[in-house]
């Protein structure tokens, strides 16, 4: 069912319907197949990056969209209504995009922010480490000076798109303690990067994530991103952003579980009647409802408060933590509504909900997200 949306322009509503586009023709067909064959979608990227859907909230003059972050979102939101890995994806491209015009000088973005942003190249974000999720302060990965640049040695973990991105914002130790962390923007084919073989994991198959190991990797002093000892500041800059992002896509695959639920509700029948006229399932899809809703309304009020240059750190935190928990419990009752049959991988409820579970986990776990509301209500 198309969500009836209140956007800001013209333009934005023809990007929507281009989306959906997109969407129905391009990733409804292929989705079931691929992810359950685990195997990766090669030619998506490239018709999302041509209809532009690749660099929406960034700047014209690099090649961006130009979009208000309360449009992209919901473009984000309609991917992953078809197709969460694929959604997770762009986002995370939009997060390794962030550090670059953040805090990138001007040389270094007329020299990659255009092909970053051109829609023919993929990015992926390498800031957790075997022993360090959470806590990003305890990265071990170093980066040692040379001549003309840095050796990197150490490894990453958790990349989502590892091995097949062009390029990775690595975050890895120029020095001592929370300030001696450092951003880098590598090129895949770099000298000494190799990556692990794809987690075999709970959904989201279609997109690897990866391990990435640097084994006295070069890397010139020109692609250091940031002043040495400024990572963790670029780093949690972005993830604000890409804490928005996840909560679109949690509420794209709620959105898409609501949709499977009442469809089936609709055709079933038990007792003489449809089972959604049932008042104890129709409640059930009622409270689904709303909450798909709310949670929607949170990361929308998130992202009006960015394009207006407010603070939105807590409210991106409020957002994820709301949209995810939302997704795990909607996904949940989806499968319930759908009974033995949810249960089974021939309906879709059953991927989306294993899919949602991760949202809950990645861009800082739901107790993190806790933690920095309740830091920020003490501040």
């Amino acid at each position: 069912m198309a969500v009836e949306r209140l956007l800001p322009t013209e333009e934005a509503r023809e990007l929507i319907q281009l989306t959906r586009e997109i969407a129905d023709k391009t990733l409804a067909p292929i989705v079931d197949e691929h992810e359950k064959t685990h195997t990766y979608p090669a030619g998506v990227f490239t018709t999302l990056g041509e209809a532009g859907l690749l660099s929406l909230p960034y700047p014209e003059e690099w090649g961006g969209g130009g979009q208000p972050y309360e449009v992209y979102l919901q473009v984000l939101e309609e991917l992953a209504a078809r197709w969460a890995a694929v959604a997770v994806a762009v986002s995370v491209h939009s997060l390794a995009c962030h550090p670059l015009l953040a805090f990138g000088t001007d040389e270094q973005k007329k020299q990659w922010l255009p092909d970053m942003l051109g829609g023919t190249t993929i990015g992926a974000y390498s800031l957790s480490e075997p022993q360090a999720g959470s806590d990003a302060a305890a990265l071990a990965c170093k980066a040692a000076p040379a001549d003309g640049g840095y050796r990197i040695n150490g490894t990453k973990a958790w990349i989502t798109h590892g091995g097949i991105a062009d390029f990775y914002n690595l975050f890895a130790r120029t020095g001592a303690g929370s300030k001696g962390i450092s951003c880098f923007l590598v090129p895949k084919e770099t000298e000494g990067l190799g990556f692990g073989k794809p987690e075999e994991k709970m959904g989201l198959h279609a997109v690897p994530t990866t391990s990435a190991h640097y084994d006295n990797a070069f890397v010139p002093a020109e692609r250091r991103i940031g002043a040495e000892g400024q990572g963790l500041q670029i780093a949690f800059s972005a993830l604000d952003s890409g804490r928005l992002g996840i909560a679109a896509v949690a509420v794209g695959l709620a959105q898409a579980a609501l949709d499977e639920a009442v469809a089936y509700a609709k055709e079933r029948t038990a007792f003489g009647r449809r089972i959604i006229d049932h008042q104890g399932l129709g409640f059930l899809l009622a409270d689904m409802a709303a909450a798909v809703g709310s949670a929607r309304a949170t990361y929308l009020d998130a992202a009006r408060r960015r394009d207006a240059g407010l603070p939105y750190s807590r409210q991106a935190s409020v957002a994820k933590l709301v949209a995810t928990d939302a997704a795990m419990k909607v996904t949940t009752d989806a499968v319930q509504v759908l009974g033995g049959y949810g249960y089974t991988v021939d309906f879709r409820v059953e991927r989306l909900m294993r899919e949602a579970k991760i949202t809950q986990i990645f861009e800082g776990t739901n107790q993190i997200q806790r933690l920095v509301i309740a830091r920020h209500l003490a501040g």
